[in-house]
């Protein structure tokens, strides 16, 4: 069999995160993607501190890998044509221009409603297509801040805080890719193969992916707040504590997994405390509980800890750097590291991630490198009957 996404052409003309992370979920599951840049090229290729590396910058290896680079002057009429041309041969369409920049180009939806009703086109944009702050400029951390996520992180009595990483532009990427697929079902099963516009707000994105406090808040009107590393349940045996050497989390919300922390901290006084009997109880004297499990974590090493407490069937975890999860040994049969060649002096392979999911056979993956700024504008021009030096 082949991939899943086999033979569906992708049109991408999108940037930085959001739009390339959604096209790249695309490529892993076997779509051809063709990368639209303008002549300076996606500026996530300059994304980079190292500066032999400015051109094919890390995140932009990450996201661009097995796609083919088109390089057009879409204000040009030979660029919106060679453009046209290609949209027209393509299943999908992915932009995330500011709203209404793709249809002043001559490239919107609209354009293509009679010329290629089963096309299925992707906008991606902070606020979404329509609404009062729908021309508001928006990136990731912008939407982190409007959203309310940045409320959420940090302790009780701290500011703002971002989470550490573009989660927004990943999540919007992910649901993008979902509703793609989900219309390229759709499709299929029309008997008229009718395409569908996708409208994606990053600010509703980030809305669903905060649907734990939401749900709380619109249907009880209980107000999220900041717990720090407290696990949802706010139980003191969800939480992060010292051990002799690193940090470990625990998380012990219901009572069998209380029982089974204090027979694997060989604690038996904590099961018979009156204080600690019910989870309501441990709630009333957190502090206390907090500070017997902080005296004990103290004694061991956390990697150690993690092993006794997952033997008794408590989940925990110690903490560990980025850098220390890709070395674990639990990875190396995951098929989650994909090693690719880089067309770069400096950096000649990469490891890249897949797809965070496994087929049983032809599932997500490659092996095909980035592209270099515009390295297949003339084999896809051609393709579509045109050339470069037509372009006068």
């Amino acid at each position: 069999m082949a991939q899943p996404l086999a033979g569906i052409r992708v049109a991408d003309f999108s940037h930085v995160i959001a739009g390339p992370l959604a096209t790249h979920f695309l490529r892993l599951l076997g779509a051809e993607v063709i990368k639209i840049e303008p002549p300076t090229g996606d500026v996530l290729r300059n994304y980079t501190q190292r500066a032999e590396l400015r051109g094919m910058a890390e995140p932009f290896i990450s996201a661009n890998a097995g796609k083919k680079s088109v390089v057009l002057d879409l204000k040009s009429e030979f660029g919106q044509e060679a453009a046209r041309r290609l949209v027209q041969s393509s299943d999908v369409l992915v932009e995330n221009f500011r709203p209404g920049v793709i249809d002043r180009l001559g490239l919107g939806h609209d354009s293509f409603a009679k010329s290629h009703p089963s096309l299925i086109f992707c906008s991606i944009s902070g606020y979404g297509q329509g609404g009062p702050m729908r021309d508001y400029p928006a990136i990731d951390q912008i939407i982190q801040s409007v959203s309310g996520l940045m409320s959420l992180s940090g302790e009780n009595d701290s500011g703002p805080l971002r989470v550490g990483f573009p989660i927004v532009d990943t999540y919007s990427a992910l649901l993008a890719a979902f509703a793609i697929q989900s219309a390229l079902i759709q499709r299929e099963r029309d008997p008229d193969r009718a395409g569908q516009f996708i409208d994606m707000s990053m600010l509703d994105a980030s809305l669903v992916m905060m649907n734990s406090v939401v749900s709380p808040l619109v249907i009880s009107g209980i107000k999220p707040r900041r717990t720090g590393n407290r696990g949802f349940s706010l139980s003191p045996t969800a939480d992060t504590f010292d051990t002799l050497d690193a940090p470990i989390t625990i998380g012990a919300v219901q009572q069998v997994q209380y029982e089974r922390l204090c027979a694997a901290l060989d604690r038996p006084d904590l099961m018979t405390d009156a204080r600690f009997a019910t989870p309501d109880l441990r709630m009333k004297h957190d502090r206390e509980l907090q500070g017997e499990l902080a005296a004990t974590f103290r004694t061991r090493p956390a990697l150690e800890w993690e092993q006794v407490l997952s033997r008794h069937g408590v989940p925990a975890g110690a903490v560990r750097s980025v850098e220390d999860v890709l070395q674990l040994e639990q990875l190396k049969s995951r098929n989650l590291k994909l090693d690719i060649p880089v067309p770069n002096d400096a950096v000649s392979e990469a490891m890249i991630l897949n797809a965070g999911f496994s087929f049983a056979h032809d599932g997500p993956g490659l092996s095909e490198p980035p592209p270099t700024l515009g390295e297949h504008t003339d084999e896809v021009l051609a393709a579509l009957g045109m050339n470069e030096a037509s372009a006068g």
